[in-house]
């Protein structure tokens, strides 16, 4: 990605932060009911009927704010597609373990996407990280490792998903900054859903017509749907106006801030996510993870420091 790219909108990271706070807030309980809902439901019909909710939500915002930039053309753009793309296999790979795993080892795992971040961010666009972020970096992987714990009988190869997704995240976020920031956010929340709505339909029919492929995956990605009562609709009424708020959220807070002064407030949803699963699954974390959680909550406070 050229470093050279220009942006001209000031930046503003006072509105950035407490956009994302707000986001991952919304992303951490939209994680929450998808783990409640993913003994019932699977990963390519939450997408389809939730995207199908959701686009509709996001054409009526359209038309009342008359906006002339999200258009089709704006939709369906190179970079905003690309953004769609690593969003979506960021979501793919947290959701595969999703009914697996707590939700605070989720996040902790996600959350190397600030780290990645940083790092992403010097090499692929050229802006300079101090010491004080290196650091951050040297201590979010330490916090990382003492949670998944490679070498050890905790260790499980499904704590390396949210790593994955925490790497698109972070790509996803560098696209958005560098090269999405003229997109208004409701262009780029449609864009994803739309990418959502095809992948889900996709990998269902895939599915459907090649079953073995199915048959080696969990039962939440083998693509199976299942008849829905009424409960389940409004499970999948909730994520889909979760979702219009969390892709409207990240790409305005993105447009607003450098990504690692944005992603420093990102880890917000380490606590959220903590506090959902308490609340809902009764998951309270051991000492290494609540030690691992500290020390990346600790990176980003030396980024915001520096």
């Amino acid at each position: 990605m050229a470093a050279s790219v220009v942006n001209s909108r000031p930046d503003n990271p006072i509105v950035g932060a407490c956009l994302i706070v707000f986001a991952v807030f919304l992303m951490s309980l939209q994680d929450a009911i998808i783990k409640y809902a993913s003994s019932d439901l699977t990963l390519w019909q939450l997408y389809v009927l939730r995207s199908g909710l959701a686009l509709p939500m996001l054409a009526v915002v359209v038309m009342l704010k008359r906006s002339a930039r999200t258009t089709l053309a704006a939709v369906a753009g190179h970079w905003v597609t690309l953004r769609s793309c690593l969003l979506v296999a960021m979501y793919v790979s947290l959701y595969a373990a999703i009914p697996l795993l707590p939700l605070s080892t989720l996040a902790a795992g996600f959350y190397t996407g600030p780290l990645f971040i940083a790092i992403l961010s010097a090499v692929l666009t050229g802006e300079p990280v101090r010491r004080r972020g290196w650091l951050a970096v040297a201590t979010g992987f330490v916090g990382v490792l003492t949670i998944i714990r490679p070498g050890t009988g905790d260790f499980s190869l499904l704590v390396l998903l949210p790593v994955l997704s925490g790497l698109f995240y972070a790509l996803a976020a560098i696209v958005t900054r560098n090269r999405c920031q003229h997109d208004t956010p409701v262009a780029l929340a449609a864009s994803l859903n739309l990418v959502l709505l095809v992948t889900g339909a996709a990998s269902s029919l895939v599915l459907l017509v090649w079953q073995p492929i199915g048959a080696s995956l969990p039962s939440f990605l083998s693509g199976t749907w299942t008849a829905m009562s009424l409960r389940e609709w409004a499970l999948v009424a909730m994520l889909a106006v979760l979702i219009v708020g969390i892709g409207v959220g990240l790409a305005a807070a993105y447009q607003s801030a450098r990504p690692v002064i944005i992603a420093t407030f990102d880890y917000s949803y380490l606590i959220f996510s903590t506090m959902f699963g308490f609340m809902l699954f009764s998951e309270i974390p051991d000492l290494p993870t609540i030690a691992g959680m500290s020390l990346i909550a600790m990176a980003g406070l030396i980024v915001v420091r520096s």
